[in-house]
């Protein structure tokens, strides 16, 4: 059948009439497929959600037992079939739990990205290229300018910052699910052992990490009430970047405020930002991977969401592969 008549944008989100499902919709629906726990694909208030079990767990911590009616697991790799369109979950190596989805009717197969990277992460499933017709990919770093560096080169500058300002307490602002934690595991196998001390904001979701046998070390409160200011000395202090906006981050002990993303190459996003210590890690794919995945997949058609569309679209085209620009609405970059 016609790719664009098994899948296409709805106002809702990517929506199969097949199946009577959306996928990552940005409003409430009857049935949501789900790719990962970030809050521009996993909105409460839908009816039926299907997704891996670790972004329904992420979704409960973050919205609580009420964020929808009902719930089915997916299993990595198994087939389901959803009125049906068969659909089957693969690691997308975004964040915990991230999953690309693959949506397959009459000898077409559709493989919907979300989010993914392909560089490795011990705290989430790796990325594993899935055949299909037509591959939906994100664009968010899709721009040849986008060339990220070896992410443990940028925790040496953390690490090399702790021993310049021995004084200071490095606040590293990082998005609570994914980043935080990966932030935390790459001090650990840089070989960094003291505590890390971490917002309130990402408690619940680094206990969860740990519950799933992420060893992400000693783990403490940031919290400077109950504490001599003087123990956050030459600390690594780690919570979300608006908290470093308000008075909590100003109580620490001369704070070198950091901030971990892929956006940290823009110079001018850091310095609006006030980042001292811009620490280039992203969750995305930058501009080569981007390209080498699409040519490893070589799928037929190539359908561009949420980023830079045109510069990834005219690459393809260039390729001999067709591609579009799809143009959804309402996803932001919180894993980036």
């Amino acid at each position: 059948m016609r790719p664009d008549a098994l899948l296409y944008p709805a106002p809702e989100g990517l929506y199969c009439p097949e199946g009577g499902f959306y996928v990552d919709p940005v409003r409430p629906v009857e049935q949501a497929l789900v790719t990962h726990g970030h809050s521009d694909h996993a909105r409460p208030g839908h009816v039926n959600v299907l997704a891996t079990r670790q972004t329904l767990d992420i979704m409960r911590l973050r919205y609580g037992d009420g964020f929808c009616a009902s719930e089915q697991a997916a299993v990595l790799g198994e087939e389901l079939l959803v009125n049906g369109v068969k659909v089957s979950f693969h690691p997308a190596g975004h964040v915990l739990g991230s999953a690309q989805i693959a949506i397959e009717k009459n000898g077409t197969r559709i493989v919907v990205s979300g989010d993914y990277k392909r560089r490795p992460d011990p705290t989430c499933a790796a990325y594993v290229p899935v055949a299909c017709d037509v591959f939906i990919t994100e664009a968010t770093f899709g721009l040849p300018v986008f060339h990220h560096p070896d992410p443990m080169d940028e925790i040496g500058k953390l690490l090399a910052s702790l021993r310049q300002f021995p004084e200071r307490t490095h606040l590293v602002g990082a998005y609570a699910l994914g980043k935080a934690q990966r932030v935390i595991r790459l001090l650990r196998d840089a070989g960094y052992a003291e505590p890390i001390y971490i917002h309130g904001a990402m408690e619940k979701l680094c206990d969860y990490y740990i519950e799933q046998g992420i060893d992400l070390g000693e783990l403490l409160p940031a919290t400077i009430e109950s504490r001599d200011k003087s123990a956050f000395k030459g600390a690594v202090v780690i919570g979300p970047s608006s908290a470093f906006a308000d008075r909590w981050a100003r109580r620490f002990n001369e704070p070198l405020p950091a901030f971990a993303s892929g956006w940290m190459m823009v110079r001018q996003r850091a310095k609006q930002h006030g980042v001292e210590l811009p620490l280039v890690i992203s969750d995305h794919c930058d501009w080569p991977e981007l390209t080498e995945t699409i040519r490893e997949l070589h799928p037929a058609e190539v359908w561009v969401t949420h980023g830079r569309e045109e510069a990834l679209v005219r690459w393809c085209q260039l390729q001999g592969i067709k591609a579009k620009p799809l143009h959804l609405v309402g996803y932001e970059d919180e894993g980036d």
